[in-house]
């Protein structure tokens, strides 16, 4: 009788390189990240295995990863990814019991469904169910040109040409830190560089090994449900239209929630939900050194500020913060 593909063996090491891609994503695994991998037989006699990352296990097909403890190369791991591989042994484990009839109330569809908790710093909870069939090609009615995708209410650009996940993060707001924009003006050209600095800046970021990712709140993209694809044709067309101009690879995310919706939506900053997202599923479950990354942003609460979503937007993560002029001018 053949083995089924949840009988093979399983094996966790840390990468060795970034070249490796993991098999059901299609994604590289960065280098030192730990990664589960699947060994068969090949039919020409030697062992073959397929890597993956730890989120994107077990692959389609499979209902479980064993006991962690009995997986080839667990007692070499650092004890938190030890805990974080016991954990994931669980939750697979109570996913298939689900699917086979023990708890029928949410159906699962196998190696698709992953759940994710995010702790707020007010105590509240964020809960997301992300699955290849929660990513659209649209946002509600509204195409988005090539390379961006839609999650619930976010917008994205994954994986921007030549972009590396690290440990160190840069992250920037758009609007009047990175771009000077105008709410009575609309189009993909209808911005200008805020500061001469920053396209050196940029660079001299991604050439230390920093991954630079925008979070930026677009509220236009829900209110105006009659002109929504010109709100998202003009806003992906600024950003596009600035990496283009400043020659790094960038990770963008935009929070197209209402400000006033109830209840309130979760990614929207000051929320810290975009983060959330970014650092558990897009970048390779590095962990992030909050020593060295940092956030900058211009709605830091001042008397002629429109907002304080920055601030507090990097406060509830636990980021540095830097308003633009003080990191493009005053540092400099």
């Amino acid at each position: 009788m053949s083995s089924s593909p949840a009988a093979a063996k399983v094996v966790v090491e840390y990468a060795k390189s970034g070249r490796s891609l993991c098999k059901k994503c299609s994604k590289s695994i960065a280098s030192g990240v730990p990664r589960l991998g699947l060994v068969s037989k090949d039919p020409r006699g030697f062992d073959m295995t397929k890597w993956h990352h730890l989120n994107c296990f077990p692959p389609s097909g499979s209902s479980s990863i064993s006991p962690a403890e009995s997986i080839s190369g667990f007692s070499s791991l650092k004890s938190s990814d030890r805990d974080f591989l016991m954990k994931l042994a669980n939750e697979v484990t109570q996913a298939s019991n689900k699917v086979r009839g023990i708890d029928e109330e949410e159906e699962l569809e196998q190696g698709k469904l992953k759940k994710q908790k995010f702790g707020y710093e007010d105590g509240g909870m964020l809960e997301v169910s992300i699955s290849t069939s929660d990513i659209k090609d649209m946002y509600k009615d509204a195409m988005l040109l090539p390379k961006w995708k839609a999650f619930q209410t976010i917008i994205f650009l994954e994986r921007d040409d030549g972009l590396h996940d690290s440990k160190k993060i840069a992250a920037f707001d758009f609007d009047g830190c990175l771009a000077k924009t105008s709410v009575k003006r609309v189009g993909a050209d209808a911005w200008s560089l805020m500061y001469p600095s920053i396209p050196e800046k940029l660079k001299n970021l991604y050439n230390d090994g920093f991954k630079l990712v925008i979070f930026t709140n677009e509220s236009n993209i829900d209110r105006w449900k009659n002109k929504r694809q010109a709100a998202v044709d003009s806003k992906l067309g600024r950003l596009e239209n600035f990496i283009k101009l400043v020659k790094v690879p960038i990770q963008v995310f935009i929070a197209c929630g209402l400000s006033y919706g109830v209840p309130e939506d979760p990614f929207r900053k000051p929320k810290p939900g975009m983060w959330k997202i970014m650092e558990k599923e897009f970048n390779s479950r590095l962990p992030v050194d909050m020593n060295q990354s940092f956030y900058v942003g211009d709605a830091a609460g001042r008397p002629d500020d429109h907002s304080d979503a920055d601030i507090k937007f990097a406060q509830a993560i636990g980021l540095k913060f830097y308003v633009p002029e003080e990191y493009f001018i005053n540092l400099g």
